[in-house]
């Protein structure tokens, strides 16, 4: 079994494998793009998203929708063929690997293997007020058909919803001695879910946390790539299913113990 974090397990060198984008015919290169400019929608408007896109490197530019988007504000649609071409055998991307287990399979393993339930805490950090990403991994009704941790009779979730401060979900974490600590990161804007981030795991290491319990991330621009530069176990971004952060951490805590894969 791979290992639940890391790059892919072939290490031999790829054949180069060059792509461009595709839009009508394989190789045309054809993009659609999308951007505001600060201007009142018109044809002076329209014409500066195309030499906006020209710019860019775009060829063959056709501005196929201007909506106004506020008083001086437009919205574009546009389409354009671009040269790149980039070398897909070279790309090298960490990814959340575990084994794929339904509930009822997480269950039964933790209770043969384990021997006890598994606790874990969550919450949105910091200023963050949403908690639809939290709730969806936690809640019993969970995300897409795929209930939440709570509903697991061998897991213990605790949910402590939004704009919670960093020391106090941690300190929960410690009392309760939990397996691992699920961080929830919805606000993006001008990277403030990073900044976060980087200060839950300079707390979770100034308290010994770090390195003992599973620290995950997750949220709408989260990827295992980001969290694992952050200092986190785990990222999980848009789509992630309760069972998926369910295996993940049946997956590490099983090899802590040693368990074959």
């Amino acid at each position: 079994m791979s290992p639940p974090h890391g790059g892919d397990d072939d290490t031999r060198k790829r054949a180069a494998q060059p792509i461009r984008a595709y839009g009508d015919r394989m190789g045309d290169g054809a993009v659609q793009l999308s951007f505001t400019l600060p201007v009142a929608a018109s044809a002076r408007a329209k014409e500066a998203a195309r030499r906006y896109a020209e710019g860019l490197g775009l060829k063959h530019v056709l501005v196929t929708a201007m909506e106004a988007a506020g008083r001086e504000f437009s919205f574009f649609v546009v389409y354009g063929k671009s040269d790149i071409v980039i070398d897909y055998g070279v790309i090298e991307v960490p990814e959340v690997k575990s084994a794929e287990r339904t509930p009822k399979e997480i269950n039964d393993v933790i209770k043969k293997q384990l021997g006890r339930r598994v606790v874990v805490v969550g919450a949105c950090t910091g200023s963050d007020a949403h908690t639809v990403g939290i709730d969806a991994i936690l809640n019993m009704k969970g995300f897409a058909g795929d209930y939440g941790l709570e509903r697991y009779p061998w897991f213990e979730a605790y949910n402590l919803g939004s704009q919670v401060p960093n020391d106090v979900l941690l300190q929960k974490a410690i009392d309760q001695r939990d397996d691992a600590i699920l961080v929830s990161q919805v606000v993006t804007q001008r990277d403030v879910h990073r900044e976060n981030s980087r200060h839950f795991i300079d707390e979770a290491k100034r308290r010994g946390v770090h390195g003992k319990q599973l620290l995950l991330l997750g949220g709408p621009r989260v990827d295992h790539k980001l969290a694992l530069e952050l200092g986190f176990d785990a990222g999980f971004g848009p789509g992630t299913k309760p069972s998926d952060v369910a295996n993940f951490i049946v997956h590490r805590l099983l090899q802590r113990r040693g368990a074959p894969p």
